[in-house]
């Protein structure tokens, strides 16, 4: 998806989950088939996790396009079937069958396609830059934006920064986890999932650590890294203006719509 003007593209993980019910996130009353027109007004983006699992008909994704405002974007999980494997050269098979699957049916919706690899995939930078090779860069005329969710200390190196910047495809950025975190810009966008939301607040984070989060967004949309986070390349030249895809993942997942709504707001402030 190419964008004239940098965006920050902000929300949650899905948005299917029983705790958002009855007031939470949703309003009392709101019927399920509803979910999706209601969170997609109060969110920016949703990275659709379901696709992880299994996939899904043309048509479903037709319908969340539909359903959805004109500016807003899903992220997809690309399916394990591709990640979650040995040998990551012989994924071929997996990743066009996928990107065949239907998701081209989101149109301008498409934002980018997450490829997470298990905590135990370690850095091999043949296999990578193979698996890396499969990843198309357009279907049926439209740009596709990929980004690789890797978890294993290993990739914590120059090797994988260069690889990735090589390709053109973003690391996803761990915020307050446990994850390794390598937060390395290696694409014309930024894809971050930040994981420390907990029941103490009321918006999941803390307004100083919101506060941070939100800097950190702008920091990235206007091409610069932004300070006090791991990094293991070179430091870039200065880019142009990127999107930013910030999603609030996992952590206490029934703050991550108001964190996500609080970031929403300090962003457009």
């Amino acid at each position: 998806m190419a964008t004239k003007q940098a965006r920050i593209l902000t929300g949650i993980g899905g948005w299917t989950f029983e705790p958002w019910r009855g007031g939470t996130f949703y309003p009392e009353g709101l019927t399920q088939k509803r979910e999706l027109e209601y969170a997609s007004r109060k969110l920016t983006s949703i990275e659709i996790n379901g696709t992880f699992y299994g996939s899904q008909k043309p048509s479903t994704f037709a319908k969340w396009r539909d359903e959805t405002p004109d500016n807003f974007v899903f992220s997809l999980k690309a399916p394990r079937y591709a990640t979650h494997r040995r040998v990551l050269a012989e994924a071929g098979e997996s990743v066009e069958r996928f990107i065949a699957s239907g998701i081209l049916e989101l149109q301008d919706k498409l934002g980018a396609v997450n490829w997470q690899f298990p905590t135990t995939k370690q850095f091999d930078a043949e296999d990578f830059d193979a698996f890396l090779q499969l990843l198309p860069k357009r279907a049926e005329g439209r740009t596709l934006r990929h980004a690789v969710e890797v978890r294993h200390e290993s990739f914590r190196c120059d090797a994988f920064v260069a690889l990735a910047r090589r390709h053109g495809v973003a690391i996803v950025i761990a915020g307050d986890s446990d994850y390794p975190q390598i937060a390395d810009v290696s694409a014309p966008f930024v894809y971050a999932r930040i994981m420390g939301t907990t029941e103490a607040h009321p918006q999941g984070y803390d307004a100083r650590a919101l506060d941070l989060w939100a800097s950190r967004a702008r920091t990235w949309s206007k091409g610069d890294t932004p300070d006090g986070l791991d990094t293991f390349g070179k430091k870039p030249a200065a880019q142009t203006a990127r999107d930013v895809y910030l999603y609030v993942i996992s952590g206490y997942k029934a703050s991550n719509p108001a964190a996500a709504i609080a970031l929403i707001e300090r962003l457009a402030g």
